[in-house]
C-alpha cells in the first residue's frame, strides 16, 4: 500500500496526515501542537522540519510504510516569505524520508485544493485576514491577502478594527459613531481611551482586532453602524473574488475559513454582492480544509494527474529528477 503525506502549517501550529493512495478513506492524522515561529523570512524552516520529520516518521511507522510516494506542504507566507522553505525542505525531505515528489504550496493554494479540488474557480479564504485565489487551470490569480495594515479587506481584523473605530467615534462625539459598539468595546476591552495602549504594543494585534468581529456581527441586527460595517466587508470580499474569477466558462466560488462562522449578518450581504458582481458564477460549499487540500495535491502529484498550475511562489513542484 502506498501513502502520500499532507502538511498544513502556520503560526498557530502544524497538522500532518498520511493518506493511502489505494484507499483514500484511510487517513492517519497527527497534530504536534507546538506553534511555529515566524520571522522576517516567514515560518522558521528549521523548526518546521524538526516537527514535520519526527511526526511524519511516527505516522509512517503506524502505517507500516517505508516512505511517502509524494508530499505536499502548505505554509502560511509561502508566496512572499517562502525562500527559506524552498531552499531547505526539498533536500531535507529527500534525505530523511526518501521523498521524490514534493509540492510546496501557499496556504491559499491548499485551501483552494481542499475546497474545489482541481476545478477552475475561486476560493475566498477568510479568517483574521482575507485572500481570494482563482484559477482557470492555466495560471493563478490572487487578490488581497496583503495583511491587516495594507489590505485583507473584509477579513476579521478589518471588521474588528472598523467596529472599534466606530466605538471611538462615538466616544469622541464624531459622526459615524455607535453607542452599541462603544458599550460592547468597553465590555470587551475596558475603557475606550485605553485601547491604543492595549493594542499598539501587541505582536498579535491582527488576532486581537479580529476577536472583536463577532461582537460587530452580534450587534448588526439592531445597529445600523455595525450592519454597514458588515456590508462594507462583504463588498471588499466580493471585489476580490470578482478580480480573480475566470472570465470564460464555468466558475465556482467557495468560501472557507473561520470568518464565515459569523453567519448571516455577513453571509447575506456577501451572497447579494457575489450575485451582482459574478452572475455567471455559482457559490458552492467548500469540500474540505487546507489539510485535505495538501493531501489532494500530494495524491495528484503521485499519480501524475496534477492539473493545478505550477507557480514559483504559489505552487512549487520539485521531483528527484529536477534535483
Amino acid at each position: 500500500m502506498s501513502w502520500v503525506l499532507g502538511v498544513d502549517s502556520g503560526g498557530s501550529g502544524l497538522r500532518i496526515a498520511l493518506r493511502s493512495t489505494d484507499d483514500p478513506a484511510r487517513v492517519l492524522l497527527a497534530d504536534p501542537g507546538e506553534p511555529l515561529r515566524t520571522g522576517l523570512s516567514g515560518i522558521d524552516a528549521g523548526q518546521l522540519l524538526r516537527q514535520l520529520l519526527s511526526t511524519a516518521k511516527e505516522l509512517l511507522v503506524r502505517a507500516g510504510a517505508p516512505e511517502p510516494v509524494a508530499v505536499a506542504v502548505g505554509a502560511a507566507g509561502m508566496a512572499t516569505l517562502g525562500d527559506g522553505l524552498r531552499a531547505e525542505l526539498p533536500a531535507a525531505l529527500e534525505r530523511s524520508l526518501g521523498v521524490r515528489r514534493l509540492a510546496l504550496a501557499a496556504d491559499a493554494v491548499t485551501a483552494y485544493a481542499g475546497a474545489l479540488g482541481q476545478r477552475p474557480g475561486v476560493v475566498v479564504a477568510a479568517g483574521t485576514g482575507m485572500i481570494a485565489l482563482g484559477t482557470d487551470l492555466a495560471a493563478w490569480h490572487r487578490a488581497d491577502g496583503w495583511g491587516h495594515l495594507l489590505g485583507d479587506c473584509g477579513g476579521g481584523a478589518w471588521i474588528g478594527r472598523a467596529g472599534l473605530e466606530a466605538a471611538l467615534r462615538e466616544h469622541d462625539g464624531r459622526r459615524g459613531g455607535s453607542p452599541a459598539l462603544l458599550a460592547a468595546t468597553e465590555d470587551f476591552f475596558g475603557p475606550a481611551p485605553e485601547l491604543p495602549g492595549l493594542l499598539y504594543p501587541r505582536g498579535d494585534r491582527p488576532a486581537v482586532l479580529a476577536s472583536f468581529a463577532p461582537e460587530v456581527a452580534r450587534l448588526a441586527s439592531g445597529d445600523p453602524v455595525a450592519r454597514s460595517i458588515l456590508a462594507a466587508a462583504a463588498e471588499g470580499i466580493a471585489e476580490s473574488a470578482e478580480a480573480v474569477c475566470p472570465r470564460i466558462g464555468e466558475c465556482e466560488v467557495a468560501l472557507t475559513g473561520g470568518l464565515f462562522k459569523l453567519g448571516e449578518p455577513l453571509l447575506a450581504p456577501l451572497r447579494a454582492e457575489l450575485a451582482d458582481r459574478l452572475p455567471h458564477a455559482r457559490t458552492v460549499p467548500a469540500a474540505g480544509d487546507p489539510l485535505v487540500g495538501a493531501l489532494n495535491i500530494a495524491a495528484a502529484l503521485a499519480t501524475d494527474t496534477l492539473r493545478l498550475p505550477p507557480d514559483e511562489r504559489l505552487l512549487y513542484i520539485t521531483t528527484q529528477q529536477d534535483r
